[in-house]
This record gives C-alpha cells, sequence and structure tokens, in this order.
C-alpha cells in the first residue's frame, strides 16, 4: 500500500535513460540527474521530481508549456532562470512559478554555481502538451505515451540543435 510519503533523502537521483540523453553538441551544455516523486507517493494530477544539475549545465532546453503549470523549488546551490527575455539570479529557498503561455514564458534553469544546483520540480500532468522551444524553433507534442518533435514540416530529434 501506498503511504503517500516519501522523505527527499529516500528520492535516488537518476541519470536520463540513454533515448532521453543530450546527444552531440547538446552533451556538452547539458546534463541532470533525475529522482521522481509523484508516483511513488501516488500523486495524480500533480507530476512531482527532484532535479541535480552538474555546475554549468541545464537539465532542459529553454522551453514553454501551452497547457501545463510548473512551479520550481531550489533546494541547494545557485544558478540563473531565463524567463523570456529576462535572466534571473535564483539560489537556496527561491520558488520560481512557470505557468503555461507562450514564448514570453519560455523557461530554463543555468547552473552557474559550483556546486550542484538541486531543486524540486512541480507540475500539472495535463495532456496533450504543447511545448515550445524558443532558441532552436521546435514544437513539441507530448501526451502520456507519445513524443513528437518538430521544426517547420520535418521531424527532428528533441535535442538537435540546442
Amino acid at each position: 500500500m501506498n503511504k503517500h510519503i516519501i522523505n527527499i533523502a529516500d528520492v535516488a537521483l537518476e541519470p536520463r535513460p540513454p533515448q532521453f540523453a543530450p546527444q552531440g553538441a547538446a552533451a556538452e551544455r547539458f546534463d541532470a540527474r533525475t529522482g521522481q516523486i509523484g508516483r511513488q507517493i501516488g500523486a495524480k494530477k500533480l507530476g512531482y521530481n527532484l532535479t541535480a544539475v552538474p555546475p554549468g549545465k541545464r537539465a532542459y532546453p529553454f522551453h514553454n508549456h501551452r497547457s501545463n503549470e510548473e512551479m520550481f523549488y531550489i533546494l541547494q546551490g545557485r544558478g540563473e532562470v531565463r524567463i523570456g527575455a529576462e535572466t534571473f539570479p535564483v539560489r537556496a529557498g527561491d520558488f520560481i512559478a512557470c505557468p503555461p503561455g507562450g514564448p514570453e514564458l519560455a523557461h530554463q534553469i543555468v547552473n552557474t554555481g559550483a556546486d550542484e544546483l538541486k531543486y524540486l520540480a512541480v507540475s500539472t500532468m495535463q495532456y496533450p502538451e504543447v511545448c515550445e522551444y524558443p532558441d532552436s524553433g521546435k514544437i513539441g507534442v507530448l501526451s502520456d505515451s507519445i513524443r513528437y518533435v518538430n521544426r517547420s514540416d520535418s521531424q527532428v530529434g528533441y535535442w538537435e540543435g540546442e
């Protein structure tokens, strides 16, 4: 029986599976380990994960969501968050709101510190979802079982151009 509780010390941080790992030039800029929380505690409408980003890296490309809202709570370290055309410093104790919308709400957390940056990510889990990637001009359509990423009229890999 699920007890709906997990201690952060018991959340195992794992590297991305190979099919979702950044490749080529993207591997120089992106890296993260994540620990799934939501499924372990029985969450249904919100997703939760713990993300750890090494110095100088980012976990994900600059992106915005058309359906889902995200919130991040910085647990450890320092970095920056890009939101639209602005960049803001972040540190342990900061909350970051990322509501759904267009490219003006695109966001990305970058570890600019000397130590690992850890944050709690919380998101609504509405599908289908459309994500835009302003830096690379891509659009992704996601469901609970399908991920389709393209640029203009041709499909590209998730990390291509990042």
